[in-house]
């Protein structure tokens, strides 16, 4: 195995069976749901990808379980965008970067998507900033991996099943291996 896919593999390993900011699933649980379901509709590697590691954010840092519940913002996504981009494509990085910049856009653009989100979802919405603006909403268009990042946040919002059975994250080591920068 390619020893960027086997570090990435380790850390899920060493510290993805803390809990999912306040979820009933862990923070692997919550990536192989969410990889899962990417499959399931066809994704590409990179989204497979992206669906798997798209909160890695979470397993870098060193902040306690309750973080959200003491009003603390983590800023997973640009910590695990900027650690992916030493060794994933932009395809991986981008919609890492973006997953919480799409909930907060699906939250202005689609009523029922702001009905759909979790206790835990909602409060770290509103640590996050809230649903975007107008304005906000149509600079976010324009980012290149807009669409993916949209369509990476649908499944992480689906992807918090307690008990549901997944594959092993070794899995998903080729869309991983097919992600890597070459």
């Amino acid at each position: 195995m390619d020893a960027r896919v086997q570090e990435v593999v380790a850390l899920f390993r060493e510290k993805g069976h803390s809990l999912y900011g306040g979820e009933a699933v862990t923070q692997l649980a919550q990536g192989l749901q969410a990889a899962t379901f990417a499959r399931r509709d066809g994704a590409t590697a990179a989204q497979v990808s992206a669906a798997l590691l798209h909160d890695i954010g979470h397993l870098l840092h060193a902040l306690p379980d309750d973080a959200p519940d003491q009003g603390v913002d983590d800023f997973h996504e640009n910590l695990g965008a900027r650690y992916l981009a030493a060794n994933f494509s932009p395809a991986v990085c981008e919609p890492v970067r973006l997953h919480v910049a799409a909930k907060r856009y699906l939250c202005r653009v689609d009523p029922d998507y702001l009905h759909q989100l979790s206790e835990p979802s909602l409060q770290s919405l509103a640590l996050q900033g809230g649903p975007m603006t107008v304005e906000e909403a149509s600079v976010f268009e324009q980012e290149p991996y807009f669409r993916e990042a949209v369509q990476l946040r649908r499944w992480d919002e689906e992807a918090k099943i307690p008990d549901w059975p997944t594959e092993a994250v070794e899995d998903f080591v080729p869309e991983l291996v097919a992600s890597i920068l070459r």
